[in-house]
């Protein structure tokens, strides 16, 4: 071997440039072609992904993706990387990403096996609970006691769905109203349109502590299965999931993520779940509520 190839047999054991990574990963490619990525927001998701007083997107989830883009910024050694906000809703999340529109969906999207069909999730950032919403003077406590009453949930949602088949597996005989976002749906209970909504516990806390009158509503369990959130990502890109992955569990290890959450969740007075304090202490990305008893 001469002094030529033992030089290109040297240079490719060396580390790859944090720019190779780009060219590993199609996400990450696309945003140091662009200069931009792209981050997809929900606009009523309290307290995940939301538009505050001046209309600007914030939230726990937007927080944690801000965090992300930190990284892709550091790894791509492009500090002047510009963050472009789209707005999506549960119906659109998934074409968004799938079509390269949105780069990072940062929301309240729950991390199912079938969604993982389509889009693939980073580490489990929130566990919630699926709960339902009524007004107290109803006197509902339970799933099974809004039996043959017309009920909300949001369209596109795990919630919908297991909603619907828990309510045809009991003989619940529910009418299911799909209401276009969480705000809508909510608006049908206070309107008296429906008895209850169905939906994820925190975002019903969230809907409450911003009514007219919070008093007038009470928040009760369901036997519906727990929702695994995850931060949106492309399917097929393992290095920018990998990336976006270990942004996140440096927060889990530094503790940072404890701060995150009290800032966003102790005005709803919601301390973290064991759920979600195993997933911190345990990263994983699953699908399966089961993994999170």
């Amino acid at each position: 071997m001469n002094t030529r190839d033992l030089l290109f047999a040297f240079a490719a054991l060396l580390p790859l440039p944090p720019q190779s990574a780009a060219q590993e990963s199609p996400t990450l490619r696309k945003i140091a072609e662009t200069g931009v990525i792209s981050i997809g927001f929900r606009d009523k998701s309290i307290p995940f992904s939301y538009l505050d007083k001046q209309q600007r997107p914030t939230g726990y989830s937007i927080e944690l993706c801000y965090r992300i883009v930190d990284a892709i910024r550091t790894r791509l050694k492009a500090p002047g990387l510009e963050v472009m906000l789209r707005p999506v809703t549960s119906a659109n999340r998934s074409a968004f990403m799938v079509n390269g529109i949105v780069d990072l969906e940062c929301g309240s999207t729950t991390n199912t096996l079938e969604r993982q069909k389509e889009v693939a999730f980073s580490v489990t950032t929130f566990v919630a609970a699926t709960s339902l919403v009524a007004k107290k003077t109803a006197r509902i406590d339970s799933l099974q006691a809004l039996k043959g009453s017309t009920v909300v949930s949001t369209a596109g949602t795990t919630a919908i769905n297991a909603l619907g088949e828990t309510a045809q597996a009991q003989g619940l005989d529910l009418h299911i109203i799909p209401g276009r976002d969480h705000a809508e749906a909510f608006s049908l209970v206070e309107a008296d349109r429906a008895l209850a909504f169905v939906m994820d516990d925190v975002l019903l806390h969230g809907l409450v502590a911003a009514a007219k009158d919070p008093a007038m509503y009470a928040i009760a369990a369901t036997d519906l299965p727990v929702q695994p959130y995850g931060i949106v990502v492309r399917k097929n890109d393992p290095e920018f999931k990998k990336l976006v992955d270990e942004a996140i569990v440096a927060l889990f290890k530094s503790g940072e993520v404890q701060q995150i959450y009290r800032k966003w969740f102790a005005p709803l007075q919601l301390p973290m779940s064991p759920a979600l304090k195993k997933a911190i202490a345990a990263p994983t990305d699953s699908g399966d509520p089961a993994a999170y008893r």
